[in-house]
Order: C-alpha cells, then sequence, then structure tokens
C-alpha cells in the first residue's frame, strides 16, 4: 500500500472517529435535564455622582456678556468705525503688501506647468 494511500485512510477514520464522539457528546448534553442555578448575591450600591456646585453654563454666558458690555460702554456692536480704533486707515489696501517671504515670491508673469511639475518631487 503506498503511504498516500494510507495516509488518506487514517485521516478519514480519525475524522470519523471525532464526528461520533461529537454526536454522542451533543445528544448527551441535550438530554440531560437542565437545573436552575439560583445566586444569593446582594447588590452592590452605586454611589451618585456628585454633581457640579458651581454656576450653570447659562449664568458664566450671562457674566461673560456683562464683562464685554462693560468693557465696551455697554455697547456689543461694532461698526467700520471700531474698525479705526484697531489701527486700520479709511484708504488701507491689503492687496498691496508683499506677504511672500523673502526668496520665496514666484517670478513675474505666467507660470507654466513644466515649470510646477518640475517642482513637484517625484
Amino acid at each position: 500500500m503506498k503511504t498516500d494511500a494510507l495516509k488518506k485512510l487514517i485521516k478519514e477514520a480519525v475524522k470519523e472517529a471525532i464526528q461520533e464522539e461529537m454526536k454522542e457528546i451533543l445528544l448527551e448534553a441535550v438530554r440531560t435535564p437542565k437545573s436552575v442555578i439560583n445566586e444569593n448575591i446582594a447588590p452592590t450600591p452605586v454611589a451618585a455622582k456628585p454633581t457640579p456646585q458651581g454656576p450653570s453654563v447659562k449664568d458664566r454666558y450671562s457674566s461673560l456678556l456683562d464683562g464685554m458690555a462693560q468693557s465696551r460702554n455697554g455697547n456689543l456692536n461694532m461698526t467700520s468705525a471700531d474698525a479705526q480704533a484697531f489701527g486700520a486707515t479709511p484708504g488701507y489696501n491689503p492687496g498691496t503688501a508683499n506677504t511672500a517671504g523673502e526668496g520665496s515670491a514666484l517670478p513675474a508673469g505666467e507660470v507654466s506647468l513644466d515649470q510646477v511639475m518640475g517642482m513637484i518631487k517625484k
């Protein structure tokens, strides 16, 4: 007899024996009467979370608005006239300022796609 055939024969026999044993175990588990288990354990009391004793959110919000109103002489609305107090002058145009760092400005004129692709690392 060849080893492959013997190996196959042993494998089938073991598989069949395991299936029979599993079948017997399952049938025994189904047939035995179930006993009811009652545990006498007293429930442990759960401590309640302490409630925060600080001011409520509504009170804090109200006090924040009151403080802002006092700092602005009772006026919480802002207009363009208020912007003058921040240092803005009437003719200020932020588009004329050079915001590029030194050496990081693009060359004047149009930039071709080849130049852009040359900057991207491959």
